[in-house]
């Protein structure tokens, strides 16, 4: 008679906790980064249709990498807890740590439960506040805990070596376009020491402004402004077409007009690892 195979709790913990990695590592990188206006996102994204980076309120955005569909449920529950805490109490009460709990609940609940698989996400969360001291940044990984950041932050990819590239050179009071030119010279290096060139069409990029007059801090730089930019920035400046930045007023909680949709347009392509309806991003 055979023994039966055991694992132990602890095992069983670590192997969820591989296999999350592992998914979220095939991402493509995203890096969040203080500007002397503001929070910048970059990430490294071709696709159009699907976004890793997002608008949640006013004042604060939310980055993701891994499974498309898993952190687009996240970012729509994140809008709806935004809106009804913000309709219930003040629109001042929805603040970036209080959503970062939330996901910190959510994430940390999917990643104990034996029933189901671990997310495959790694989520940063951004409030952009009245002056640079007063910005917060907080990285989600896949088992619900919470690191508050400063300066910046990479998470997807080859992260480990971003961020060490991007503690060295990062500096207080850059300007947007010099916080551009370090996020995307980040992006470009590969594991092996060398750089990619990544042009302005495999980018998106968006930021939380503080000097923007209207409660909506959130835009996105496209096509001829991100050409542009990246000209400044000595970066590459491929994508000379487009329209400009959106983030025009529009609802409370909207994203460029239009997050206010709860849900999305379909799963999309396959993703990276071959799952079916599952990108990775």
């Amino acid at each position: 008679m055979s023994t039966p195979f055991y694992v132990s709790p602890q095992q069983a913990m670590a192997d969820r906790a591989e296999y999350a990695r592992k998914g979220i590592a095939r991402g493509r990188s995203v890096v969040v980064l203080q500007y002397t206006d503001g929070v910048v996102f970059v990430a490294e994204n071709p696709s159009r249709a699907l976004h890793k980076v997002s608008e949640i309120y006013d004042r604060i955005a939310f980055a993701a990498v891994g499974k498309y569909n898993e952190f687009e449920n996240l970012r729509i529950g994140g809008v709806r807890y935004a809106d009804l805490r913000g309709y219930t109490y003040d629109r001042e009460d929805v603040t970036a740590r209080g959503l970062a709990n939330v996901y910190a609940q959510t994430l940390g609940t999917i990643f104990s439960s034996a029933a189901e698989k671990p997310y495959e996400v790694e989520l940063i969360v951004a409030e952009v506040g009245a002056a640079p001291e007063d910005d917060q940044i907080y990285r989600l990984p896949h088992d619900g805990s919470i690191v508050d950041e400063h300066g910046s932050v990479a998470v997807g990819g080859n992260a480990d070596q971003i961020s060490s590239y991007l503690d060295q050179r990062h500096r207080d009071g850059m300007t947007l376009a010099e916080a551009l030119k370090l996020a995307v010279e980040s992006l470009s290096r590969d594991n092996n020491g060398g750089e990619r060139r990544l042009t302005a069409e495999q980018l998106e990029v968006a930021t939380l402004d503080r000097t923007r007059p209207q409660q909506r801090k959130f835009k996105r730089i496209l096509g001829r402004q991100l050409s542009r930019l990246l000209d400044e920035s000595g970066g590459d400046a491929a994508a000379d077409a487009g329209a400009g930045e959106s983030g025009a007023a529009g609802g409370k909680g909207a994203e460029d007009g239009g997050s206010k949709d709860k849900g999305t347009k379909g799963k999309g392509p396959a993703g990276e690892d071959g799952s079916e309806g599952e990108p990775l991003l």
